[in-house]
């Protein structure tokens, strides 16, 4: 069997594997071009990962089994899927081109960093996040930054909730991250007054759709309000069973959004994927921090949006009624989408990845080959 040109490096354990595994089908199709293979450094990630994927798997728990794997395979390029340190224990693998490129595109803080400096080239969405990139890490080449768009988006999986006459609002909420600089999360604040507000909306099915680690939370108010929400929307389905209400807690949220109408959503990477896949749809996001300002600066899809306090909470059923028939932002998310996304149709954005990987990995042969390092690599491998 051939050797990938092409590796995803993913060091975590079960925990973030989501991360990885929204990038699946994009690889797949990277593979048809150039063979690409999966690197995990837990077994447990490693059988998850096989179980959704026909690429190969190389576990390789220690460091010494990654050196010796990267040995045998020598692969061309890696790509990494989100900033572990674990990933430095790869980048240390001089052979290859080392390429960063996220598991989505958000305005959190955590989308940029000095880890940037790292990688031989950064993909990244378009405008939006080229500025931030260059308004929070001093001295980065930009010329490492590739606009690739966000292949996911060209995916279009079934819908996992059922057609309704009713129109459909969705609370899609994130997770409270890692630090209190990046906690962007409503659940704990307003998670059940967003729900009883969304189910006082006349003729609306509300779907709750969160971020796969709000269930797996350990923070107390989140964990209780995560299971209020499921509770709260349970019993309102079995007071009106035709309503259609449901708690979604597995699967593709790109798999949801179809059948929804408008969206409550935080700062996250949902909230961009429904600006690029649903334009013509409203979305409301939240603000845990009160701080207007800041967000206009920070979360330009605020811009386009109607934004959530604790000030303005109360208004919410009002609200939605309202932009449900009146859709005042819609020609500013269509400018909004194009600062984030730049022009890509669908289609694009896998194009451009699968062109700009394979791109790599011709340079990649050809600054070996520069060096005098190709051909010996090669014998040795025979």
């Amino acid at each position: 069997m051939q050797n990938p040109d092409v590796i995803a490096y993913f060091a975590d354990d079960p925990a973030r594997v989501y991360q990885l595994l929204q990038w699946l089908p994009v690889l797949e199709r990277l593979d048809a071009t150039h063979p690409t293979g999966i690197v995990t450094r837990n077994e447990e990630t490693a059988a998850i990962v096989r179980e959704h994927t026909r690429l190969r798997v190389f576990d390789a728990p220690g460091f010494n089994d990654l050196a010796e794997l990267y040995a045998e395979i020598d692969p061309k390029v890696a790509v990494y899927c989100n900033n572990s340190m674990f990933n430095f224990n790869s980048l240390l693998q001089s052979r290859m081109l080392h390429v960063h490129i996220n598991h989505g595109e958000s305005d959190k803080q955590s989308m940029v960093s000095n880890n940037a400096k790292a990688y031989d080239r950064v993909f990244v969405a378009g405008e939006a996040a080229v500025q931030r990139q260059r308004a929070a890490v001093m001295e980065l080449d930009e010329s490492r930054l590739i606009r690739i768009g966000r292949p996911q988006l060209d995916l279009r999986p079934e819908p996992i909730i059922a057609a309704s006459e009713r129109r459909t609002v969705l609370y899609a909420p994130t997770w409270e991250g890692d630090a209190e600089y990046n906690d962007y999360t409503s659940v704990d604040l307003f998670g059940p007054e967003i729900v009883r507000s969304l189910l006082a909306v006349p003729d609306t099915r509300v779907v709750y759709k969160p971020h796969p680690r709000v269930g797996t939370s350990e923070t107390p108010d989140i964990r209780d309000n995560h299971l209020a929400i499921i509770e709260m929307l349970a019993d309102a389905a079995r007071r009106d069973p035709s309503s259609g209400h449901e708690s979604v807690l597995t699967g593709d949220i790109l798999a949801v959004f179809p059948r929804c109408d408008a969206m409550v959503t935080d700062v996250s990477s949902v909230g961009l994927d429904w600006l690029y896949l649903q334009t013509d749809k409203p979305i409301m996001i939240t603000d845990r921090h009160h701080d207007a300002d800041r967000l206009r600066l920070e979360v330009p899809v605020s811009r386009c949006a109607d934004v959530l306090d604790s000030d303005n909470l109360h208004d919410l059923t009002s609200l939605v009624t309202d932009r449900l028939e009146h859709d005042t932002h819609h020609l500013a998310r269509v400018a909004m989408r194009h600062h984030y996304f730049d022009d890509n149709a669908v289609g694009d954005s896998t194009r451009r990845f699968v062109e700009t990987v394979g791109d790599l990995v011709v340079r990649r042969d050809a600054l070996l080959g520069d060096l005098g390092l190709l051909d010996v690599a090669e014998s040795v491998i025979a």
